[in-house]
């Protein structure tokens, strides 16, 4: 897909801005005018810092969020070639190349990713949300499956988050209908960990993060990959990962900090290592 245009004086940088402060990643969507949406350029940017983050010793946790009245809206399709424009299996290049690869670069992330959704979140930008290890809530902020209001078949891995998440039938109402679901009933539904008060909705993410950033970094992210795997996996496979996980977490220092806390009856003390 052709670069959408960035607006006047706005480099993708300043798009999406991302600061690292006590072990955690903050990555902010900075279009509130666009209610976030995501040009090619600013996805390819969100790829590429959480593989920067998964990479980083010094990252311990990530939050996901944006400004203004919107977490993400979406994908900014100003610039799609039309359809007379397009030959067979382009579409299918972009979606794979696109949309997924940006979903995939949030499961495959590792170290834990909050997100902190401020606003609308609809279309792709649900499945940012909805792709992350934890979902804080603002009161006011809304999930859309709009794919079926514009006549197209969700995309961003949807379709394998949403059943996996609420079962199938609730998943098909949400894509079928595409009507706006509230916080309280995603929290209801299971989509959302913790609705909170629009003002208190940063100060409960950088608690949060704050907790994951001061944990066993390795063990959670085993964890995160052992409950992702789960749902794909029959019980003899999972009980492997599971036993192969263990093997591999007690080589960190972590886990051996975490035993001798046990053993002599203290707080451990945690490095991420």
């Amino acid at each position: 897909m052709p670069d959408s245009p960035q607006e006047p004086g706005n480099s993708v940088e300043s798009l999406i801005r991302h600061t690292t402060d006590n072990h955690v990643c903050r990555i902010t969507l900075n279009r509130p005018e666009a209610l976030n949406a995501l040009t090619p350029d600013q996805r390819e940017r969100l790829i590429q810092l959480l593989g920067d983050a998964s990479g980083d010793p010094d990252v311990r946790a990530v939050v996901l969020t944006g400004t203004g009245r919107g977490f993400c809206a979406g994908a900014d399709l100003r610039g799609a070639p039309a359809a007379g424009d397009r030959v067979p299996g382009d579409v299918a290049r972009m979606i794979r190349l696109g949309a997924q690869r940006l979903i995939s670069a949030v499961l495959d992330c590792e170290k834990p990713v909050i997100a902190a959704v401020n606003g609308t979140a609809a279309g792709i930008g649900a499945h940012l949300a909805l792709a992350c290890d934890l979902v804080l809530a603002a009161e006011s902020a809304r999930f859309i499956e709009v794919f079926v209001r514009r006549g197209l078949v969700p995309d961003g891995g949807g379709a394998y988050l949403l059943p996996r998440l609420i079962g199938p039938r609730r998943a098909k109402e949400l894509m079928f209908f595409g009507d706006a679901l509230s916080t309280s009933d995603a929290e209801r539904l299971g989509l959302v960990n913790r609705v909170v008060p629009d003002g208190e909705l940063d100060k409960t993410a950088r608690e949060w993060a704050s907790r994951l950033a001061a944990g066993p970094t390795r063990a959670l992210v085993l964890t995160k990959q052992l409950v992702n795997a789960s749902l794909d996996s029959d019980r003899a496979t999972a009980f492997a990962a599971e036993a192969a996980a263990q093997e591999i977490n007690m080589t960190t220092e972590d886990a051996q900090e975490g035993v001798a806390s046990f053993v002599e009856r203290r707080s451990a003390e945690f490095r991420g290592r």
